[in-house]
């Protein structure tokens, strides 16, 4: 008789706790911290891709091949995200210039030529392990290694890949298992992904900045120079946040001058650097060709070099139809909490909201009326939120869902991921940071955070000048709590402080008239266009 409550009790609970569970899934509530997200159903339902969507319209006009950006001889079935992207971004107003079409067409012609599984690849791959330098061959390389999160990789991607297209190099990626199927390959009938029978590829990841062949570290023991005759076959680069001032010589041209007879650069960096190579003087002038926009700089890169794999590209598609699409007007508030000391959950979301409402991008609610009429037929409004933390979601989704808006706007809040920990060396995690980046990017409207690599891939990528959370260093919210980013650029967050020429510390954003701190870290630099102001 004793057993016979348990088990009248157990069959009561555990339906009412079933029906909770559904409850709180429905309402986007997270009861449990392991609560399976939006994307990780779609990344567990991925159906095949249909002819139709393989298909798409027959004719690649020039918007798609982003005035010219994007080379027309790629299969569709391959990377579907290559020219359906257009359709979901608006159309970019920023029109490459000529010049740089002309160079990325000459670089994938390059990069046929010597990139892996080519007879050339093979003869320097020889000559490096031999330590015969043969400064005749056309074929020269850079490869990148990965460090930090997704943003920070993209970002430094891009910056090594400038300094390939500047140098006549090729870019090979060393992609670890946690990159896998994220990109599609942005070079015609060519990889860039670094084969692993690589000579260093089993310790390539683990090359310290005080590595034998470092750069920096060969400058510093007197182990290079100019006049150095028996140049080796390799070097490695360390150009990352804790950097020193022997590496940063890297941006020096009288050190290019070195560099550039290596015919193999092993790079390793979590930094957007690019701004830096426009100090250069041995750059200036094809740069100035390259980009006469200063602005739009990783706008066009980005664009060119990432494209969501056919299995991110669902991903993305599937949340956009399904949640985003109807809206009138689409905002994407992203959210990163670098230090939670200082930044108290109620401190950021009060200065979320004061920055959407004094900024007009979001409307007003009255606390002291609730729904509970069917929604009304004001403009309708779609906010995306990007966050580790489900907590804002949680509370913006309530207090819209709850209460009514002041201009009878009707606002819908969502949030397709919540990681509650950044797991950057997952590979679902990044599939899902992969897609949520470029989720935002499709917004009309960005709010990002200060500092966050993140945000800034998202704004190059829709060519977007965000508002930016400012960052806080006490328990107060700043004022002004945000404002328009001057320019679409990413902040380089880590840049020299010295003069080549005068051999003496300087601050390089006072050096060219394009360059200059940025607007969310006082300490870093970026480019900007001084004589005008995108919209």
């Amino acid at each position: 008789m004793t057993r016979f409550p348990k088990i009248a009790v157990l069959s009561i609970a555990l339906p009412v706790l079933f029906i909770l569970v559904l409850i709180c899934r429905d309402r986007g509530l997270n009861p449990f911290i392991g609560a399976e997200d939006d994307l990780s159903k779609l990344i567990r339902e991925d159906e095949p891709t249909s002819e139709d969507e393989i298909n798409g319209e027959n004719q690649l006009s020039s918007d798609k091949l982003l005035g010219g950006l994007l080379a027309p001889n790629f299969t569709k079935r391959d990377c579907l995200s290559r020219y359906q992207s257009i359709s979901y971004r608006k159309s970019s107003p920023y029109v490459p210039s000529l010049y740089l079409v002309s160079k990325l067409r000459e670089y994938e012609k390059l990069h046929n030529r010597c990139g892996p599984d080519t007879e050339s690849y093979k003869n320097s791959i020889k000559d490096m392990v031999s330590g015969q330098n043969d400064s005749s061959s056309e074929c020269r390389y850079v490869v990148w290694i990965a460090r930090a999160g997704l943003g920070n990789r993209i970002l430094s991607i891009a910056s090594a890949f400038l300094y390939a297209l500047l140098t006549n190099r090729v870019l090979l990626i060393d992609e670890e298992p946690e990159m896998a199927n994220l990109f599609c390959e942005p070079f015609p009938n060519a990889t860039w992904l670094l084969p692993k029978d690589f000579p260093f590829m089993y310790r390539i990841s683990r090359f310290k900045q005080n590595y034998a062949k470092s750069y920096g570290n060969m400058l510093k023991k007197n182990k290079i120079n100019a006049s150095t005759e028996l140049l080796p076959t390799h070097l490695y680069l360390y150009l990352c946040n804790d950097y020193d001032h022997h590496d940063k010589l890297f941006f020096c041209d009288q050190d290019q001058t070195i560099l550039r007879n290596i015919p193999w650069l092993i790079m390793k960096s979590n930094l957007y650097f690019l701004p830096s190579l426009f100090l250069m003087s041995s750059f200036e002038e094809e740069l100035d060709k390259l980009f006469p926009d200063k602005e739009m700089v990783f706008h066009h890169l980005g664009r060119y070099l990432f494209h969501p794999s056919n299995h991110v590209w669902k991903l993305i598609t599937s949340y956009y139809k399904k949640y985003l699409a109807d809206a009138e007007e689409r905002v994407g508030i992203q959210i990163r909490i670098f230090h939670k000391n200082s930044s108290p959950f109620q401190q950021v979301m009060d200065q979320i909201l004061s920055c959407t409402d004094k900024e007009k991008l979001l409307p007003q609610v009255d606390m002291g009326k609730s729904i509970v009429a069917p929604f009304g037929k004001g403009k309708s409004k779609a906010v995306l939120i990007t966050s580790l933390i489900p907590s804002y979601y949680e509370k913006m989704k309530n207090m819209y869902l709850k209460h009514p808006t002041l201009n009878g706007e009707v606002v819908a809040v969502y949030q397709a991921s919540h990681e509650v920990t950044q797991h950057t060396m997952k590979n679902v995690h990044n599939q899902k940071a992969w897609a949520e980046i470029n989720l935002l990017s499709m917004m009309d409207v960005l709010v990002t955070s200060a500092g966050s690599t993140f945000g800034y891939v998202a704004q190059g990528l829709g060519g977007k000048r965000p508002w930016i959370l400012y960052k806080t260093e006490t328990q107060k919210i700043p004022d002004p709590v945000c404002g328009r980013a001057m320019s679409m650029e990413p902040c380089f967050h880590c840049p020299q402080v010295y003069d080549c020429k005068a051999k003496r510390e300087v601050d390089t954003a006072t050096i060219i008239p394009y360059l200059r701190h940025c607007d969310d870290l006082y300490w870093g630099t970026k480019l900007f266009n001084s004589s005008s102001q995108k919209p």
